[in-house]
């Protein structure tokens, strides 16, 4: 994706009517080109096998194969798509195993088309969206064993952060800082000690909330 391509997107719904008002809104918006539709996460994952994306909009709850398992699928065979889940649901039956499986962001349907719009954007570029509500209860979720420790982050691990969210793998970020993979694992330990979490995403999701990141 160019810096003036159209952003490539695929609609997953069991819905026809949600199907069709989100391709009318994408497409009458400038920026957005709507490759194709698929109504379960099985029919998801074939096409976006052959179509390359650059975001799926994934609803979760779909006869025929859910969100979560087509997440999941798309991960593990290393699909360039970011994955944004659009759904009714934040119940933690929900969010925590679609972000675990590799999500990128995740909005509710009520989501104004404006925040629709920037978070496609922001997923395009490789940054973790997550609604308010759906952030806070990540954030409580995923914290590990203890309180977090309130330690600032060094500069270092700020850059480390930033980086990890936009979705910079490992190798990359040693590449940008000009450190070893060693170190960059090493600083990520630090931070999510100082933060509370477990993971990246409970990093990212945690440094938004307390305005690490902007």
């Amino acid at each position: 994706m160019t810096d003036d391509a159209p952003i490539t997107l695929l609609i997953v719904d069991d819905h026809p009517v949600v199907r069709d008002g989100l391709r009318g809104m994408f497409e009458a918006a400038p920026g957005f080109r709507v490759l194709d539709e698929a109504a379960n996460g099985v029919e998801a994952v074939e096409k976006a096998a052959g179509l390359d994306p650059d975001v799926i909009l994934m609803d979760l709850r779909m006869p025929g194969g859910g969100g979560v398992a087509a997440i999941r699928e798309l991960t593990r065979g290393g699909a360039r798509a970011k994955v944004l889940v659009l759904t009714t649901y934040d119940t933690d039956s929900d969010t925590l195993p679609a972000i675990e499986a590799g999500a990128t962001g995740y909005l509710l349907k009520d989501a104004p088309r404006d925040d629709l719009f920037n978070a496609v954007r922001a997923a395009a570029e490789g940054r973790t969206v997550l609604s308010p509500a759906v952030a806070s209860r990540l954030v409580s979720a995923v914290r590990g064993p203890g309180a977090p420790r309130n330690e600032p982050l060094s500069a270092r691990e700020r850059e480390v952060l930033a980086l990890v969210a936009k979705g910079t793998s490992n190798r990359e970020i040693a590449r940008e800082l000009f450190i070893s993979e060693a170190t960059v694992k090493t600083h990520l330990t630090h931070l999510y000690a100082k933060l509370g979490v477990k993971d990246r995403a409970a990093a990212v999701a945690t440094a938004y909330q307390r305005g690490i990141l902007g």
